[in-house]
């Protein structure tokens, strides 16, 4: 497997304006996401795993296949690079409103509705201390959705569970336009949620 590399943004720095800004989004991705993608390359090479026959998500759900000294860097930067190359594609212009079709109707059985899902997704991510994800996604052992929220840049799939919708917290996220206010932040990015690709994810592991 070839070095890994910085995927590019499927839209414009400024195309998420109003609710994230042009510098934040320029920063996060070109400053931010690069460091995770060189410090996962580094540590690959630094353990001599950079052929590893599995793809990110394939080491992060089996982080013992990874030698004990290299772990938690892989679990840092392998997890911030795979979390973020979801993040940009977890949002686009024109967004929000509310996912439909067979996720709409999970989320009303596992949740109660879209309403108290945002709202569990909201406080729950809002509340975590410090940096970290909120997440909705997909336990596959009992076919079901669950909101989980992970430390730092731990992903998801370290826990068998498939991301469908992640948020980052992290203060690099929101620094610029929000600075401290999570909370407005948080409120501001259900207006670009990418619902559509959100659907697919889920379709493609729940069917």
């Amino acid at each position: 497997m070839a070095k890994y590399e910085l995927p590019p943004l499927p839209y414009s720095y400024d195309a998420l304006e109003p609710h994230i800004d042009e510098s934040t989004m320029k920063i996060h991705h070109t400053k931010h996401h690069q460091a995770y993608t060189d410090g996962l390359n580094e540590t690959l090479i630094r353990i001599n795993a950079l052929s590893h026959k599995n793809y990110i998500i394939g080491i992060l759900s089996d982080l013992n296949s990874v030698t004990e000294i290299a772990r938690d860097a892989i679990n840092f930067h392998g997890g911030g690079y795979e979390n973020h190359r979801m993040f940009w594609e977890s949002m686009k212009p024109n967004g929000g409103g509310k996912p439909g079709g067979r996720l709409a109707d999970e989320i009303g059985v596992y949740f109660g509705s879209f309403s108290e899902f945002k709202e569990k997704f909201s406080k729950g991510t809002i509340a975590i201390q410090g940096s970290g994800w909120g997440w909705l996604v997909y336990n596959q052992t009992y076919s079901s959705l669950e909101f989980t929220i992970t430390p730092n840049q731990t992903s998801p799939w370290t826990q068998r569970l498939v991301p469908l919708l992640g948020l980052d917290v992290w203060e690099h996220a929101y620094y610029l336009k929000y600075q401290n206010r999570r909370i407005d932040y948080v409120n501001a990015w259900w207006n670009v949620v990418n619902w559509p690709e959100i659907e697919e994810r889920f379709l493609r592991v729940a069917s």
